[in-house]
């Protein structure tokens, strides 16, 4: 009876446990299934990727794309605009600029007249040319003589300024430099002007001083201006 019994036991204990085991096993299968419900296997396929870009691309509303031609002629417009808009300021701003011009009327320049110091002008001639002395000043340690020449002959004349002659009224020679004389006087020519330098250390005791001035080279004409003051 006591193995009967014990027997009887163990079928039952392993009918329990493999009820529970089925029941766990079932449990289980639900539970994986519930979880994984919606996940499915990634398609490797590249046409299917490919097809499905397009299909989300074409899907995506607002986005167009423009022809080179079409973005080319945008451009070409746009500048066209802002160069004729350019164009049309400017001509704006010359009439405006003209017809100020119009309305003002022109000035005229005003002829200063030279005062001469007493005893100027001191001039020579000679074939036409004239040279002439219109003043003297004192500055710094120079005496500055203020020389005008024109040439009213028919030929052109030249000068080399190192040949002027200078001297005192005591018949000393004087040394002496020019500045801005023309060294060409051209036929019936304008009137240009220089001026001739002498340093005050020589002219100590000294009233008048002469300047003497031939053409170079042919030596034609002589130019003897005589007797300038140049008292201080």
């Amino acid at each position: 009876m006591k193995i009967n019994s014990t027997v009887i036991l163990t079928l039952i204990l392993l009918i329990l446990m493999l009820g529970a085991g089925s029941v766990s096993a079932f449990l289980g299968f639900n539970l994986g299934s519930l979880a994984l419900k919606g996940v499915s296997t990634p398609d490797g396929r590249p046409t299917t990727k490919f097809a499905s870009a397009k299909t989300s691309s074409s899907q995506q509303p607002g986005v167009t794309l423009l022809k080179e031609e079409e973005i080319l002629k945008i451009v070409k417009s746009r500048i066209e605009g802002k160069t004729k808009v350019a164009k049309s300021e400017k001509l704006e701003e010359d009439e405006e600029e003209i017809n100020n011009n119009k309305q003002k009327p022109p000035e005229k320049p005003q002829e200063v007249e030279e005062k001469l110091q007493p005893g100027f002008p001191v001039s020579a001639e000679s074939e036409g040319v004239t040279f002439a002395v219109q003043s003297a000043r004192y500055s710094g340690g120079d005496l500055l003589l203020k020389v005008k020449m024109q040439n009213k002959g028919k030929d052109s004349v030249r000068f080399l300024y190192s040949f002027l002659d200078v001297t005192d009224d005591k018949g000393r020679t004087l040394s002496a430099s020019t500045e801005a004389l023309p060294a060409e006087l051209p036929a019936n020519g304008p009137t240009f002007a220089g001026t001739v330098i002498i340093p005050t250390a020589l002219l100590d005791d000294v009233n008048k001083v002469s300047l003497s001035l031939t053409d170079y080279p042919a030596q034609k004409l002589k130019l003897d201006v005589s007797d300038i003051p140049v008292t201080r």
